[in-house]
């Protein structure tokens, strides 16, 4: 196994750029390559090359990387969720990055593989699942539970005992009624009010 802290970042897109912002931020890993489509090989992410595809990544595992799902999840969170299922049965360590700019409570749980990006907060006593996005400015409030694979996009508000079910995406400023249960799969609207 490999001294350093190297992370292989999964994903070569938008959510990856931003990603890598919050990596650099930490200052705990050092980014050690992009895995990406063939066609995006040899191409530069901010200052960083995509240098693998996904057929690269038992080789990339045995050599003792750790490693960060960087693929966005609007909607659905089949891709994500097949390539943590991947690297969790190839035996890969992964990630938690959590950004110094946000707020996460000492009493509060992040599962592996997830981030949490600039100016959320994740409040005492909630817990979030593994290989989630908890996006910038986002809110989890106290008692909540974020299931896995699952995405808290920017401004969201899960507000206290909210139980979220693997797999929803929360949109973009929507606000989530204290104590109410959303099933797995879930998908709630950006700017939805929703009450349960």
């Amino acid at each position: 196994m490999m001294a350093a802290k190297t992370l292989i970042l999964v994903g070569a897109g938008g959510h990856c750029r931003s990603c890598i912002d919050v990596i650099e931020l930490e200052g705990r890993w050092t980014i050690a390559g992009i895995v990406g489509r063939e066609e995006e090989r040899g191409s530069p992410v901010l200052g960083h090359t995509v240098t693998h595809v996904d057929e690269d990544l038992p080789a990339l595992v045995k050599e003792g990387h750790s490693f960060l799902l960087t693929i966005g999840q609007i909607g659905a969170p089949g891709r994500r969720k097949e390539i943590h299922e991947r690297l969790a049965a190839l035996g890969a360590s992964l990630a938690t990055v959590i950004s110094p700019r946000s707020y996460v409570s000492a009493h509060a749980h992040i599962g592996d593989g997830s981030i949490v990006m600039h100016h959320a907060m994740v409040n005492a006593a909630a817990r979030i699942g593994a290989n989630c996005i908890i996006n910038s400015k986002s809110l989890v409030e106290h008692d909540a539970v974020i299931g896995d694979h699952c995405h808290v996009a920017t401004t969201a508000v899960v507000n206290g005992g909210v139980v979220v079910g693997e797999g929803s995406f929360i949109g973009s400023g929507a606000v989530l009624k204290e104590c109410i249960t959303l099933p797995s799969g879930s998908f709630v609207k950006a700017n939805a009010i929703h009450k349960g």
